[in-house]
């Protein structure tokens, strides 16, 4: 019998990636992300600053070809190698238009899904009811809030890509009020299908194990004289599930959350 959280089909596979310009970036990076029973999953990516994060995101968003290796995604029944436009990129900065209406943005993506304007409207008014922007519908980005600017770009990706979704920094310059918006926003995703997949990538560590259900560490090996090996890669993934951590409400006060922290913390500087 299938159980609630069980782990079942991958539906991102990273294999054997590498990048390298004059030298190594990435080295040999496998991942493998599976169906949680239930809900979708929550991946957390953490890395020190200059580790190959942004090349790694690009090649799983489809937006850079690796020097070798492959990026598979789950499309109907099997995986098939990732292309640009398969899988939502939310960065930092949101790319609406700032001379449209945050509707008007959402229709455009929407249409370029295909379908009928009736149909991306259903779609676009059923999101913007999920998370809350209903009132900010007929205003200009620059009329409304970062978090709302935020919302829009995930609304607007999940118009054009329906099951995988990247979130660059969520969490950068956020105070606890925001972060814990974010948090909410992310769980509205993952609870809307359980083929849905979040990779968010961030340099804070409690964020990522309050929100995640796997947490990946990206970084380098070392020689025997200590000496860093060129090209980054996975170097530990934290299975949050496994250990009672995913997806408690109240996740941030039990002890061996910050038991998880200070463990993930104390790999940080062998990165």
């Amino acid at each position: 019998m299938t159980q609630l959280n069980e782990r079942r089909e991958i539906v991102l596979e990273v294999s054997g990636l590498s990048v390298s310009y004059d030298r190594p970036i990435l080295r040999d990076v496998n991942i493998t992300i599976r169906d949680v029973v239930g809900r979708g999953q929550v991946v957390a990516l953490l890395a020190p600053s200059g580790t190959g994060k942004t090349q790694l995101f690009n090649c799983i968003a489809g937006l850079q070809q690796p020097s070798s290796g492959l990026v598979r995604i789950l499309a109907g029944k099997e995986l098939v190698p990732v292309q640009a436009g398969m899988v939502g990129v939310v960065p930092q900065n949101s790319l609406l238009f700032e001379d449209r209406t945050v509707y008007a943005n959402l229709m455009t993506a929407a249409l370029l899904k295909g379908g009928s304007r009736k149909e991306a409207r259903t779609r676009i008014l059923e999101l913007l009811e999920l998370f809350g922007m209903n009132d900010a519908a007929l205003q200009y980005p620059q009329q409304i809030s970062g978090g709302q600017r935020q919302r829009a770009s995930i609304i607007q990706q999940m118009l054009c890509n329906s099951r995988f979704l990247l979130m660059d920094e969520p969490f950068a310059s956020l105070d606890l009020l925001k972060k814990i918006e974010v948090y909410h926003q992310i769980e509205k995703i993952a609870l809307r299908d359980e083929l849905n997949t979040i990779i968010v990538t961030t340099h804070d560590i409690e964020s990522a194990v309050t929100i995640a259900d796997t947490v990946l560490l990206l970084g380098h090996d070392h020689d025997a004289g200590g000496n860093i090996v060129p090209g980054a890669r996975i170097q530990k993934e934290f299975d949050l599930i496994e250990c009672g951590l995913a997806w408690h409400p109240e996740v941030a006060t039990l002890p061996m959350f910050f038991d998880k922290v200070n463990e993930i913390k104390a790999w940080f500087p062998r990165l």
